[in-house]
Protein backbone atom coordinates (compact mmCIF):
# COMPACT_ATOMS: atom_id res chain seq x y z
CA UNK A 1 0.00 0.00 0.00
CA UNK A 2 2.84 2.39 0.73
CA UNK A 3 4.49 1.86 -2.65
CA UNK A 4 1.55 3.04 -4.75
CA UNK A 5 2.90 5.24 -7.53
CA UNK A 6 0.30 7.87 -8.44
CA UNK A 7 -0.24 8.73 -12.07
CA UNK A 8 0.93 12.23 -13.01
CA UNK A 9 -2.69 13.11 -13.60
CA UNK A 10 -3.57 12.27 -10.00
CA UNK A 11 -2.74 15.69 -8.69
CA UNK A 12 -3.01 15.91 -4.92
CA UNK A 13 -5.32 18.74 -3.98
CA UNK A 14 -6.86 19.44 -0.61
CA UNK A 15 -10.54 18.52 -0.97
CA UNK A 16 -12.63 20.00 1.84
CA UNK A 17 -16.42 19.77 1.90
CA UNK A 18 -19.53 19.08 3.90
CA UNK A 19 -21.65 16.20 2.64
CA UNK A 20 -25.08 15.03 3.80
CA UNK A 21 -25.29 11.37 4.80
CA UNK A 22 -28.12 9.73 6.72
CA UNK A 23 -29.69 13.15 7.11
CA UNK A 24 -26.60 14.60 8.82
CA UNK A 25 -24.11 17.13 7.49
CA UNK A 26 -20.60 15.71 7.90
CA UNK A 27 -17.37 17.60 7.32
CA UNK A 28 -14.97 15.54 5.18
CA UNK A 29 -11.40 16.36 4.15
CA UNK A 30 -9.50 14.35 1.54
CA UNK A 31 -5.83 14.48 0.59
CA UNK A 32 -3.62 12.41 -1.67
CA UNK A 33 -4.26 10.53 -4.92
CA UNK A 34 -7.93 9.41 -5.04
CA UNK A 35 -6.99 6.08 -6.67
CA UNK A 36 -4.40 5.23 -3.98
CA UNK A 37 -5.13 2.88 -1.05
CA UNK A 38 -7.44 4.56 1.44
CA UNK A 39 -6.62 5.62 4.99
CA UNK A 40 -9.37 6.92 7.28
CA UNK A 41 -8.34 9.14 10.21
CA UNK A 42 -10.85 9.54 13.06
CA UNK A 43 -10.18 12.14 15.77
CA UNK A 44 -11.00 11.84 19.46
CA UNK A 45 -13.24 13.64 21.94
CA UNK A 46 -13.36 17.46 21.66
CA UNK A 47 -11.08 17.25 18.62
CA UNK A 48 -11.46 17.62 14.85
CA UNK A 49 -9.78 16.87 11.54
CA UNK A 50 -7.01 19.41 12.28
CA UNK A 51 -5.47 17.13 14.94
CA UNK A 52 -4.04 15.04 12.09
CA UNK A 53 -2.46 17.91 10.14
CA UNK A 54 1.13 17.07 11.10
CA UNK A 55 0.87 13.59 9.57
CA UNK A 56 -0.55 14.68 6.22
CA UNK A 57 2.71 15.47 4.36
CA UNK A 58 3.87 11.86 4.76
CA UNK A 59 0.60 9.93 4.66
CA UNK A 60 -0.87 11.69 1.63
CA UNK A 61 2.12 10.99 -0.62
CA UNK A 62 0.96 7.47 -1.44
CA UNK A 63 -2.50 7.22 0.09
CA UNK A 64 -5.98 8.60 -0.29
CA UNK A 65 -6.29 10.10 3.20
CA UNK A 66 -9.82 10.74 4.43
CA UNK A 67 -10.60 12.70 7.58
CA UNK A 68 -14.05 13.25 9.06
CA UNK A 69 -15.42 15.37 11.87
CA UNK A 70 -17.56 13.19 14.11
CA UNK A 71 -21.05 14.44 15.01
CA UNK A 72 -20.85 17.33 17.45
CA UNK A 73 -17.27 18.13 16.46
CA UNK A 74 -15.56 20.49 14.04
CA UNK A 75 -17.83 21.46 11.15
CA UNK A 76 -20.19 18.48 11.35
CA UNK A 77 -23.77 18.65 12.63
CA UNK A 78 -24.44 18.85 16.38
CA UNK A 79 -27.81 17.13 16.71
CA UNK A 80 -29.75 16.33 19.86
CA UNK A 81 -28.82 12.63 19.56
CA UNK A 82 -26.58 10.26 17.62
CA UNK A 83 -23.54 10.35 19.90
CA UNK A 84 -23.30 6.64 20.70
CA UNK A 85 -20.14 4.99 19.46
CA UNK A 86 -22.21 2.67 17.29
CA UNK A 87 -24.08 5.56 15.64
CA UNK A 88 -20.84 7.45 15.01
CA UNK A 89 -19.39 4.30 13.42
CA UNK A 90 -22.42 3.87 11.16
CA UNK A 91 -22.21 7.49 10.06
CA UNK A 92 -18.53 7.16 9.16
CA UNK A 93 -19.34 3.99 7.21
CA UNK A 94 -21.98 5.88 5.26
CA UNK A 95 -19.42 8.59 4.43
CA UNK A 96 -17.05 5.98 3.01
CA UNK A 97 -19.85 4.48 0.94
CA UNK A 98 -20.66 7.91 -0.47
CA UNK A 99 -16.99 8.36 -1.36
CA UNK A 100 -16.88 5.01 -3.13
CA UNK A 101 -14.35 3.50 -0.73
CA UNK A 102 -14.60 -0.29 -0.46
CA UNK A 103 -11.45 -1.09 1.55
CA UNK A 104 -9.68 1.04 4.13
CA UNK A 105 -7.17 1.06 6.96
CA UNK A 106 -8.68 3.03 9.85
CA UNK A 107 -6.58 5.07 12.28
CA UNK A 108 -8.42 6.35 15.35
CA UNK A 109 -7.28 8.52 18.24
CA UNK A 110 -8.74 7.87 21.71
CA UNK A 111 -12.54 7.92 21.29
CA UNK A 112 -11.89 7.79 17.55
CA UNK A 113 -10.28 4.39 18.07
CA UNK A 114 -13.54 3.17 19.58
CA UNK A 115 -15.48 4.54 16.62
CA UNK A 116 -12.99 2.74 14.35
CA UNK A 117 -13.67 -0.49 16.25
CA UNK A 118 -17.44 -0.04 15.94
CA UNK A 119 -17.04 0.61 12.20
CA UNK A 120 -15.03 -2.62 11.83
CA UNK A 121 -17.68 -4.56 13.76
CA UNK A 122 -20.43 -3.22 11.50
CA UNK A 123 -18.53 -3.36 8.18
CA UNK A 124 -16.14 -6.30 8.25
CA UNK A 125 -15.94 -6.18 4.46
CA UNK A 126 -14.67 -2.61 4.59
CA UNK A 127 -11.96 -2.41 7.28
CA UNK A 128 -8.70 -4.14 6.34
CA UNK A 129 -6.75 -3.16 9.46
CA UNK A 130 -6.81 -0.68 12.33
CA UNK A 131 -4.50 1.57 14.30
CA UNK A 132 -5.69 2.64 17.76
CA UNK A 133 -3.80 5.60 19.20
CA UNK A 134 -4.27 6.28 22.93
CA UNK A 135 -7.46 4.20 22.95
CA UNK A 136 -8.16 2.79 26.38
CA UNK A 137 -8.96 -0.95 26.35
CA UNK A 138 -11.47 -0.87 29.22
CA UNK A 139 -13.18 1.56 31.58
CA UNK A 140 -10.68 0.76 34.34
CA UNK A 141 -7.86 2.16 32.21
CA UNK A 142 -9.24 5.70 32.36
CA UNK A 143 -7.30 8.08 34.59
CA UNK A 144 -9.62 10.10 36.89
CA UNK A 145 -9.51 13.75 35.90
CA UNK A 146 -9.50 16.84 38.11
CA UNK A 147 -12.48 18.29 39.97
CA UNK A 148 -13.22 20.94 37.35
CA UNK A 149 -13.46 18.30 34.63
CA UNK A 150 -15.90 16.30 36.74
CA UNK A 151 -18.01 19.40 37.45
CA UNK A 152 -18.39 19.97 33.70
CA UNK A 153 -20.64 16.89 33.58
CA UNK A 154 -22.70 17.69 36.68
CA UNK A 155 -26.37 18.67 36.28
CA UNK A 156 -27.05 22.43 36.30
CA UNK A 157 -23.50 23.53 37.07
CA UNK A 158 -22.02 21.75 34.04
CA UNK A 159 -24.04 23.68 31.43
CA UNK A 160 -23.37 26.92 33.34
CA UNK A 161 -19.61 26.34 33.35
CA UNK A 162 -19.78 25.53 29.65
CA UNK A 163 -21.50 28.82 28.86
CA UNK A 164 -18.82 30.69 30.83
CA UNK A 165 -15.86 28.93 29.21
CA UNK A 166 -12.94 31.10 28.16
CA UNK A 167 -9.93 30.43 25.96
CA UNK A 168 -7.80 30.09 29.09
CA UNK A 169 -10.21 27.51 30.53
CA UNK A 170 -10.19 25.55 27.27
CA UNK A 171 -6.41 25.54 27.15
CA UNK A 172 -6.30 24.30 30.74
CA UNK A 173 -8.79 21.57 29.90
CA UNK A 174 -6.68 20.48 26.94
CA UNK A 175 -3.54 20.29 29.06
CA UNK A 176 -4.12 16.61 29.85
CA UNK A 177 -4.16 15.88 26.11
CA UNK A 178 -0.44 16.69 25.92
CA UNK A 179 2.65 16.01 27.96
CA UNK A 180 5.27 17.52 25.68
CA UNK A 181 5.44 21.31 25.36
CA UNK A 182 2.94 21.92 22.56
CA UNK A 183 1.87 25.22 21.05
CA UNK A 184 -1.83 24.45 20.70
CA UNK A 185 -3.08 25.77 17.34
CA UNK A 186 -5.82 28.39 17.46
CA UNK A 187 -8.12 26.18 15.36
CA UNK A 188 -8.09 23.49 18.05
CA UNK A 189 -9.28 26.04 20.60
CA UNK A 190 -11.91 27.37 18.19
CA UNK A 191 -13.26 23.87 17.53
CA UNK A 192 -13.72 23.21 21.26
CA UNK A 193 -15.35 26.60 21.75
CA UNK A 194 -17.82 25.82 18.95
CA UNK A 195 -19.03 22.58 20.51
CA UNK A 196 -22.50 22.41 21.99
CA UNK A 197 -22.79 21.30 25.60
CA UNK A 198 -24.87 18.34 24.45
CA UNK A 199 -22.03 17.07 22.22
CA UNK A 200 -19.40 17.82 24.86
CA UNK A 201 -21.23 16.00 27.65
CA UNK A 202 -22.66 13.08 25.67
CA UNK A 203 -19.52 11.94 23.84
CA UNK A 204 -17.39 10.84 26.84
CA UNK A 205 -20.41 9.20 28.48
CA UNK A 206 -21.01 7.12 25.36
CA UNK A 207 -17.30 6.29 25.18
CA UNK A 208 -17.36 4.83 28.68
CA UNK A 209 -20.58 2.93 27.94
CA UNK A 210 -18.99 1.33 24.90
CA UNK A 211 -15.95 -0.04 26.72
CA UNK A 212 -18.06 -1.02 29.75
CA UNK A 213 -20.27 -3.17 27.53
CA UNK A 214 -17.26 -5.02 26.12
CA UNK A 215 -13.56 -4.28 26.18
CA UNK A 216 -11.71 -3.22 23.04
CA UNK A 217 -9.33 -6.22 23.19
CA UNK A 218 -12.33 -8.59 23.31
CA UNK A 219 -13.81 -6.85 20.28
CA UNK A 220 -10.50 -7.03 18.39
CA UNK A 221 -10.16 -10.74 19.18
CA UNK A 222 -13.46 -11.36 17.45
CA UNK A 223 -12.65 -9.13 14.48
CA UNK A 224 -9.41 -11.02 13.70
CA UNK A 225 -7.88 -8.22 11.63
CA UNK A 226 -4.36 -6.77 11.97
CA UNK A 227 -4.16 -3.95 14.49
CA UNK A 228 -1.53 -1.62 15.89
CA UNK A 229 -2.07 -0.07 19.34
CA UNK A 230 0.00 3.03 20.17
CA UNK A 231 0.25 4.76 23.54
CA UNK A 232 2.35 7.65 24.76
CA UNK A 233 4.16 6.46 27.88
CA UNK A 234 3.09 9.64 29.72
CA UNK A 235 -0.58 9.62 28.70
CA UNK A 236 -2.65 11.49 31.31
CA UNK A 237 -6.06 10.29 30.14
CA UNK A 238 -5.66 6.54 29.56
CA UNK A 239 -3.01 4.54 31.42
CA UNK A 240 -0.31 3.51 28.98
CA UNK A 241 0.28 0.42 31.12
CA UNK A 242 -3.18 -0.74 30.01
CA UNK A 243 -1.59 -1.51 26.64
CA UNK A 244 -0.77 -4.87 28.22
CA UNK A 245 -4.49 -5.74 27.98
CA UNK A 246 -4.06 -5.91 24.21
CA UNK A 247 -1.06 -8.27 24.33
CA UNK A 248 -3.03 -11.56 24.36
CA UNK A 249 -4.99 -10.63 21.22
CA UNK A 250 -3.65 -12.38 18.09
CA UNK A 251 -2.37 -10.13 15.28
CA UNK A 252 -2.26 -7.04 17.54
CA UNK A 253 1.01 -5.15 18.01
CA UNK A 254 1.47 -2.70 20.90
CA UNK A 255 3.93 0.21 20.78
CA UNK A 256 4.65 2.62 23.65
CA UNK A 257 6.32 5.92 22.72
CA UNK A 258 8.51 7.26 25.55
CA UNK A 259 8.29 10.89 26.62
CA UNK A 260 4.93 11.40 24.91
CA UNK A 261 1.42 11.92 26.28
CA UNK A 262 -2.11 11.40 25.01
CA UNK A 263 -1.64 12.87 21.52
CA UNK A 264 1.40 11.31 19.79
CA UNK A 265 0.41 12.61 16.34
CA UNK A 266 0.85 16.18 17.64
CA UNK A 267 3.57 15.62 20.25
CA UNK A 268 5.75 13.25 18.20
CA UNK A 269 4.52 13.28 14.58
CA UNK A 270 7.77 11.89 13.17
CA UNK A 271 7.78 8.79 15.37
CA UNK A 272 4.03 8.35 14.95
CA UNK A 273 4.13 8.42 11.16
CA UNK A 274 7.09 6.01 11.21
CA UNK A 275 5.07 3.50 13.22
CA UNK A 276 2.07 3.97 10.92
CA UNK A 277 4.21 3.53 7.81
CA UNK A 278 5.77 0.32 9.08
CA UNK A 279 2.39 -1.11 10.02
CA UNK A 280 0.76 -0.17 6.72
CA UNK A 281 3.66 -1.72 4.79
CA UNK A 282 3.31 -4.94 6.80
CA UNK A 283 -0.42 -5.10 6.08
CA UNK A 284 0.29 -4.55 2.37
CA UNK A 285 2.82 -7.41 2.31
CA UNK A 286 0.37 -9.73 4.04
CA UNK A 287 -2.31 -8.79 1.53
CA UNK A 288 0.01 -9.47 -1.43
CA UNK A 289 0.96 -12.82 0.14
CA UNK A 290 -2.67 -13.91 0.10
CA UNK A 291 -3.20 -12.93 -3.56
Amino acid sequence: MLNHQPDDREVDRHRDRVICVDGRDVHVVENGPPSAPALLLIHGFASSTVWWDSLLPELAQHHHVIRVDLLGHGRSDSPADGYTIGEQGRLVGSVLTRLGVDRVIVIGHSTGGMVATALAEQRRDLVAAMVLIATGPSSGAFIPQNALYRLMFAPLIGPLLWRLRTEAAIRKGLSTAFTADVDIPAQIIADVRAMTYRAFSATPKETMKYVAQRSIPARLAELTIPALVVFGALDRRWRSSSGAEYDPVPDVEVEIIPGVGHSPMIEAPGRTVQLLGNFIATVARQHRGRD
